[in-house]
């Protein structure tokens, strides 16, 4: 038989050795061997050492070293620094696997962080001023009404009346859709619109759904966006907040094509403009719980605002190339910012509508 290597100094050999007990590694050695040499009453496999000729098992010893005198024994491990803050598991953690620290930055496992370009804000001075406008008024106003509207008018009546403003929507998307190059998202949107307006009764109900009809927001914002105009500064306007200079202009394009502002009755006309303001309001109040808690609530709105203008404007491309990298809420397109039509009062009007 191949001899063993010599036995492993065990913190209870150190325990017994420090206390004046003597180990006879010879006998020891014979036991581990087993030549014969040992009581055998106790198996081979559980003898640790021998003391004056004894063979011990462990429990046999952990026994022995509780009848020393503690403070003669040296702590588990050997010295401790009284000024090490590690728990015993924390110190044997590092002996096995080393004290390196790790660095979640360095790890060469984790995907690259998402690049997300900066907002191009050089107005940002007055927009934060205009921005503590608007959040007054949303406070003070906004919020609960629709809060109120939330609360006291039954959801199917609330979804028919979203139903109906988005049915509203469609002759400006069909339009932009042309615009844009895309074909069959205007015939798609056409079908939406022909198909709600009869069917869904004025556009209440939403029969172009079920139909496997998408539903796609095209607006002339977006359409100077795929043009070439990529790169537009923000703007924050008052009442109906975040914007871009070229999404202002597209208001401007799109408000003619708004059939809502075609009623020439304002006592028809400003009631059905205040009720879909307050639709609009109404469906942001679950994303209000995303400003709790923001340490710069401006610069929050802002780039959310933006990257998810920036993605309903290059959404297809981003998707083809796989870089979309948006969180789902941003990338719903019926999340709703203030339509044109909702407008009281656009450049574009003329003495017909009063």
């Amino acid at each position: 038989m191949q001899p063993l290597p010599a036995a492993v100094q065990t913190d209870s050999a150190a325990a017994l050795a420090a206390a004046g007990v003597q180990i006879d590694a010879q006998a020891a050695d014979a036991v581990a061997a087993d030549d014969g040499s040992h009581d055998p009453a106790i198996p081979a496999f559980d003898v640790a050492e021998t003391i004056d000729g004894l063979a011990l098992s462990p429990l046999s010893l952990d026994y022995a070293l509780a009848q020393i005198d503690p403070a003669n024994a040296p702590p588990s491990g050997g010295t401790v620094d009284p000024t090490d803050p590690r728990t015993d598991a924390e110190r044997d953690f590092d002996d096995i696997y080393g004290t390196q620290t790790y660095d979640p930055v360095a790890d060469p496992t984790l995907p690259a962080p998402a690049n997300v370009p900066s907002a191009y804000d050089p107005w940002e001075k007055y927009n934060r001023r205009m921005h503590r406008f608007n959040m007054a008024v949303d406070r003070g106003v906004a919020r609960p009404l629709a809060r109120a509207y939330s609360k006291v008018v039954p959801r199917p009546i609330r979804l028919g009346v979203s139903n109906f403003f988005n049915n509203l929507g469609q002759p400006v998307s069909i339009l932009n859709a042309l615009l844009q190059g895309k074909p069959k998202q205007a015939f798609q949107s056409l079908g939406r619109f022909a198909l709600n307006t009869t069917l869904g009764i004025g556009g209440i109900f939403d029969p172009a759904t079920a139909a496997k009809l998408p539903n796609r927001s095209e607006d002339f914002g977006q359409t100077l966006g795929i043009w070439g105009w990529k790169r537009s500064r923000y703007v924050e306007l008052p009442f109906f907040g975040p914007r871009t200079v070229r999404d202002t202009f597209g208001m401007v394009g799109d408000a003619p094509l708004s059939p809502l502002r075609h009623i020439e009755r304002d006592r028809i006309r400003i009631p059905l403009q205040g009720l879909q303001l307050v639709d609009v309001r109404a469906q942001l109040l679950p994303l209000d719980s995303l400003r709790e808690g923001a340490e710069d609530e401006y610069a929050l709105i802002r780039d959310s605002w933006m990257q998810r203008r920036d993605y309903q404007i290059f959404g297809d491309r981003m998707e083809k190339n796989g870089e979309t990298q948006l969180p789902e809420y941003l990338q719903d397109d019926s999340n709703p910012s203030v339509p044109a039509d909702a407008m009281p009062i656009m450049p574009t009007d003329g003495t017909g509508v009063r």
